[in-house]
């Protein structure tokens, strides 16, 4: 095994939706379970033995296709890592996962058992097993044979929030999968608790020392931007690094993210124009749209207790005058920071508290209908009344008009 570089620990007074910590996260769920109990080694190990022998696992994709699932190692030789000056070229770990031929082989782990360990370190989360992370069983199927035509298969890139690993997208990215899509998830090296690279070497949050620092947001987007951008030239150059790269149609490429990384999906849609379509889940979005506007479709996916108009995040209003094509902002009752990602659903399966009104299984329910639902509008031209009006499949969903702060 590689160096391994030991997380700093977060910050208590951290803000999970300005900063998108993993470890801001994970705290409001330790925070939670110790309120509910006379201690919090007795809360936690409760949790750890609430369903004894059953592995957590994610919910089954909603599509036909069975899902296969490979990683990429990239090297971007043009530009030093923004957080670690001294490495010369920024390396990333890529997740794709992307309908297959038949399922086979073994499953996709979800993360290592090391990863889960650094995860739920950085995260200060004890009293449960180190390697509970890595013990949730997925639904993808390692180095499947990918299934498709030529440049059939639209393209989405998943960016995670700030300290998450690219896994913490997984359920999300199956599900897209099985709907005929090819899926990128990255790790942004040393913004994530734990990055495991293939010679063994496991890289930590060396940013996590940087957050206090105003100019950390706009830093962060910007070097993610630039990310996406790599990856895209990886994927859909004329020498790219997967095999199944051939089955992509790059004029039909959408990104979504998380926190950072919903906001990091506005920036790559400013800087790169191959990127068609974004979502922002839950993001303080630190770069503002330049004054000349964004004329692609765009998707705001928020928690109603932070990011209804007029609200405690501002950023939303400002770039929402700046969207000049199709936009939309919608906002779920009962959800939490978390509840877009897989970690509600974990904390759930593992009895972890975290605060939400709603199930970890619902709310990604409900983060999948809608992504799903966008882009499948604006990369496959498949109209869907989810993103019409709202709906009484999911009543927690409303829309909002920021002009009279309203959300009905």
């Amino acid at each position: 095994m590689g160096h391994v570089t030991e997380p700093k620990s977060a910050p208590a007074h951290r803000n999970p939706i300005l900063h998108g910590g993993l470890a801001a996260v994970l705290a409001v769920m330790a925070s939670a379970s110790c309120a509910s109990a006379p201690a919090p080694s007795a809360s936690h190990a409760a949790a750890a033995s609430a369903a004894p022998g059953k592995a957590p696992s994610l919910p089954k994709p909603t599509g036909p296709h069975p899902v296969g699932t490979t990683s990429l190692h990239l090297k971007d030789l043009s530009r030093p890592d923004p957080w670690v000056p001294t490495a010369k070229a920024r390396e990333l770990m890529v997740s794709l996962w992307y309908p297959a031929k038949s399922p086979g082989g073994r499953r996709a782990p979800y993360v290592t058992p090391k990863e889960s360990e650094l995860i739920l370190r950085g995260g200060r989360i004890s009293g449960v097993p180190a390697d509970a992370l890595s013990r949730m069983r997925t639904n993808a199927f390692t180095d499947a044979k990918p299934a498709g035509s030529r440049r059939g298969l639209p393209l989405v890139v998943l960016s995670p929030g700030f300290g998450m690993p690219r896994g913490s997208l997984s359920a999300l990215a199956e599900d897209l999968a099985s709907n005929g899509y090819v899926v990128a998830g990255i790790d942004h090296t040393y913004e994530s608790f734990a990055t495991t690279f293939p010679d063994g070497r496991v890289t930590t949050c060396v940013a996590c020392g940087a957050e206090k620092n105003e100019e950390f947001g706009r830093k962060g987007v910007g070097s993610r931007a630039a990310d996406v951008s790599f990856v895209l030239d990886e994927l859909t150059g004329a020498r790219p690094k997967w095999t199944g790269a051939p089955l992509i149609d790059p004029s039909r490429i959408g990104m979504a993210g998380h926190s950072v990384g919903g906001a990091s999906a506005l920036a790559a849609m400013v800087k790169d124009e191959r990127v068609r379509a974004g979502i922002n889940m839950d993001g303080t979005t630190f770069a503002p749209i330049p004054k000349s506007g964004l004329s692609r479709p765009f998707l705001f996916l928020g928690q109603q207790a932070m990011h209804k108009p007029g609200d405690e995040d501002p950023t939303w209003e400002r770039d929402w005058k700046r969207l000049t094509g199709w936009k939309r902002w919608l906002v779920v009752t009962g959800a939490e920071h978390a509840s877009f990602t897989d970690i509600s659903l974990l904390a759930d399966q593992l009895g972890i508290a975290h605060g939400a009104g709603l199930s970890g299984a619902r709310s990604l329910e409900i983060t999948r209908g809608y992504t799903l639902a966008f882009f499948d509008l604006h990369l496959r031209k498949r109209p869907h009344p989810l993103l019409d009006k709202p709906s009484t499949r999911y009543p927690e969903v409303t829309f909002c008009t920021p002009k009279t702060k309203t959300c009905e």
